[in-house]
């Protein structure tokens, strides 16, 4: 018998906040040993975690696989809430799908929100199906949905829909083992349809932790995610499986291959078939506009004379001693550096904020960093630091056996730097500037308060026992455990405690939130989402 194999196409990592458990670092090491040598991520309803996973996979050797889970409305995107709506995987199968899928989750966030979730309809799915592979979702997938509420004729409408929508063998009707409620009726369901619409089966497995004995672990998260405690949800006979684990190939052909060997085949064929990839380290720097009669280079070369004869002049009134043939030199040889490797862009740019925010009395620091050994910087003042007398080096800024992008570090008063940010966003467009995302994580303290709650604690036990971690900064709760002999004494003599420590650790380091980093801006030549996928804040921002 040839050697069965089996690709997982549908998996939630630790970018599935307060739901995915697996770790990429995890993951990683656990694929070459299941002999699996591919792997889709799909994150709910974001891609933050694309280029991270594009990268770890490829050191690691294995092929990512770039995708998402969607939520897709039956109407209008911009009326989510007055529609039925249901999950979708996209994969991306090509570079042509991955900038689609891209654009489809920004203005997922853009235009589609509703209750902090992203949606599309139809209509965006057809504008962006290039290059996409889609799974149907199994039961809460708008198909899914349909059959479990015995509306089968809706079930068929749906599939005929989505199977016109995407191109020629590009969707597929999801299938699965588990012990959920609906799961038997929704495989047999799935199979007819595909053989009266011509529709093929792919087979998954929603992964969301690596091995089975992580599912209490992915439960108590989840009532984390909902701010319930686990009691409740067992009361409320919430469905619950523990099937959600990587299984290898040998476990998903004996639970599958006897009633669904195409949809097995289906799942390799599809991860052969993808191909596409992050383009890394290319640089799209807004368009500055200089004057008439100049271009980049000049107007810089122009800028930075100008501004070191504005220099002399304050070296003068000062008294100060000076070479000027030494900075004259300096600021030739800089200058030839920066334009040979395309950055006069990025130091007019940098130069006209700091103006501007300077001109309206904004309080900017000196510079910081290595971009205080640059004399243009200095001359521009971007930076207020005379490299010259301090033998600050220029090659530590920027080098041209070293090409990457110049990083300036400056501060602007924490009052007013919206301000600065708000004239950027004028001066270059809306939706050519963003902020970065931060991830908030289940912190050492933090997830012993929030595991002990969704176990019954109460407030005062896990307070107590949270305050037994050391006040050390970014300590984890093993090196708690290690170094605290009273949180090591409780963990050895009390079950209960010893539980609630065991499933933290488990969940300790998952990102919990999405945030903003407070003066991280990206300022593209385009609008942002022909790059990188987008997301709002909390505030809509």
């Amino acid at each position: 018998m040839a050697e069965r194999r089996f690709v997982h196409l549908h998996l939630h990592s630790q970018y599935s906040l307060i739901d995915g458990c697996v770790r990429l670092k995890d993951l990683m090491k656990r694929l070459p040993d299941l002999g699996m040598d591919a792997v889709a991520v799909t994150d709910y309803h974001n891609m933050f975690g694309a280029v991270d996973f594009f990268k770890k996979a490829r050191k690691a050797g294995i092929k990512p696989i770039i995708g998402t889970e969607l939520r897709v409305v039956d109407g209008d995107h911009t009326r989510a809430g007055e529609g039925d709506t249901g999950s979708l995987v996209l994969l991306a199968r090509n570079d042509a799908g991955y900038r689609n899928l891209r654009e489809l989750m920004s203005m997922a966030w853009l235009r589609g929100q509703h209750l902090g979730v992203p949606h599309v309809d139809f209509e965006q799915l057809a504008e962006y199906r290039e290059g996409l592979i889609a799974l149907s979702h199994m039961e809460d997938g708008l198909i899914g949905n349909a059959v479990i509420q015995d509306r089968h004729d809706h079930a068929r409408a749906l599939a005929e829909r989505f199977k016109a929508l995407f191109e020629p063998d590009s969707f597929y009707l999801e299938v699965a083992h588990s012990d959920l409620p609906h799961q038997a009726k929704l495989n047999l369901a799935f199979r007819q349809l595909g053989r009266d619409l011509g529709i093929e089966l792919c087979a998954a497995n929603n992964v969301h932790y690596l091995e089975r004995k992580d599912a209490r672990a992915h439960e108590v998260l989840r009532c984390v995610r909902d701010g319930r405690n686990l009691d409740d949800r067992r009361s409320a006979k919430q469905p619950h499986t523990d099937a959600y684990w990587l299984k290898d190939a040998d476990q998903m052909w004996a639970e599958l291959g006897d009633d669904f060997p195409d949809a097995l085949e289906n799942a390799c064929r599809i991860a052969d078939a993808c191909d596409a990839t992050i383009p890394l380290g290319e640089i799209y720097l807004p368009t500055f506009e200089v004057p008439a009669g100049e271009d980049l280079n000049s107007f810089l070369r122009k800028c930075s004379q100008e501004g070191l004869e504005a220099r002399f002049a304050e070296f003068d009134r000062k008294g100060l001693p000076y070479n000027r043939a030494e900075y004259d030199d300096r600021l030739k040889v800089e200058l030839d550096i920066i334009i040979t490797m395309g950055f006069p862009g990025y130091f007019l740019i940098v130069q006209d904020f700091i103006k501007w925010a300077k001109d309206q009395d904004i309080p900017v620091g000196p510079g910081r960093g290595s971009g205080a050994g640059s004399l243009v910087a200095y001359a521009l003042r971007i930076t207020n630091l005379d490299p010259i007398p301090y033998g600050l080096l220029f090659e530590r800024f920027l080098n041209p056996e070293r090409v990457s992008m110049p990083d300036f570090d400056i501060d602007f008063c924490m009052n007013r730097r919206g301000e600065v940010i708000e004239y950027v966003t004028q001066k270059y467009g809306a939706d050519n500037v963003g902020q970065i995302a931060t991830f908030g994580s289940l912190k050492a303290r933090g997830v012993i308060k929030d595991v002990g709650r969704v176990l019954g604690l109460s407030f005062g036990d896990t307070d107590r026992l949270s305050k037994l971690v050391p006040d050390v900064l970014g300590i984890s709760l093993q090196e708690a455990i290690d170094q605290e002999p009273r949180l090591k004494a409780i963990y050895d003599e009390d079950a209960k405690i010893r539980d609630l420590l065991d499933i933290a650790l488990q969940l300790e380091g998952l990102h919990r939130n999405v945030g903003m980093h407070a003066a991280g801006v990206v300022i593209g030549d385009l609008p942002l989402w022909r790059y990188v996928p987008l997301t709002r804040g909390a505030h809509d921002e």
